[in-house]
């Protein structure tokens, strides 16, 4: 994973950086509805000749969380850096598209500028890059974008200082260095101040809750509920329900060998809590 995540991660600092249907099914495929943020269409991807998405369709509306679950291996992280656009992965066939752009043509770092954001399962510490530094040159680059103006440091700073209240982070890791030296609960803290400071359009969170305690989940699903509104996707990446319980979804989906194998509601992540995969995935071979 080392230099490849790294590279990938470093194109975005330099780049830069609910509503219901009437079938869950249609989620599966394609939507008619206006509303239609992310529509992936019979995508296949791999990594190193090896396949490993296998034909995934799914539409996220605005407004909707869709939580993946599944298996190790059953293509959950690789769709997440499929769409963010990480280069060790190859798309072999299908269409993504982004409010109605193709997202599969755009680089990293123009996928970030219109909106989407990426929290890491594992965030890698980049010593020598100041956290809030960071932060304000993303920002700009965003603003830019957008065709607005950059806001100086001391604005910025203003800015930082109200996102960190709304997550609830202590105001001493703006002077500290990218993830450097941050606990595992302080780390995926600052992926959501990222999310809260770029205001994306649509979130991909893989394995937030991976490595955190109950407490530290809990501050983290609180950060992340108080970003979302009717005009925002998420999408959660988990291997458990616990998380769910603090952050409900609209959809969840169970992924199973690069596929989507069975999509409900909350009450499916309570199945699965209760009975793991084994049925499902034994059903579909």
């Amino acid at each position: 994973m080392g230099a490849g995540y790294r590279l990938y991660l470093a194109s975005l600092i330099l780049g830069l950086r609910r509503k219901r249907v009437s079938e869950i099914k249609d989620h599966q495929s394609t939507s008619n509805s206006k509303d239609a943020m992310l529509e992936i269409k019979d995508l296949h991807a791999g990594f190193e000749g090896t396949q490993i998405i296998k034909g995934i369709s799914l539409t996220i509306n605005k407004g909707e969380i869709h939580a993946i679950m599944g298996p190790n291996g059953s293509g959950k992280s690789t769709l997440a850096k499929v769409l963010v656009g990480h280069p060790d992965y190859e798309v072999t066939a299908g269409q993504v598209t982004f409010n109605g752009k193709d997202l599969l043509a755009m680089d990293p770092e123009q996928r970030a500028l219109e909106g989407l954001f990426m929290g890491f399962q594992y965030p890698v510490e980049i010593p020598g890059v100041n956290n809030a530094e960071f932060l304000r040159l993303s920002y700009n680059a965003k603003l830019v974008h957008a065709g607005q103006e950059e806001v100086d440091p001391l604005d910025f700073d203003e800015i930082l200082d109200e996102k960190m209240k709304l997550v609830g982070m202590d105001k001493k890791y703006k002077d500290r260095s990218l993830n450097e030296g941050f606990s595992g609960g302080e780390k995926k803290k600052n992926e959501i101040l990222q999310m809260a400071v770029l205001d994306p359009k649509l979130a991909i969170l893989d394995e937030t809750d991976s490595g955190l305690d109950i407490d530290a989940m809990k501050v983290v699903a609180q950060g992340i509920n108080k970003l979302i509104n009717k005009d925002k996707g998420l999408i959660l990446i988990t291997h458990y329900q616990r998380l769910l319980n603090y952050i409900q979804p609209d959809f969840v989906h169970v992924f199973g060998d690069g596929k989507i194998i069975k999509s409900g509601d909350k009450s499916l992540a309570h199945e699965l809590e209760a009975q793991g995969y084994d049925w499902l995935t034994a059903a579909k071979n």
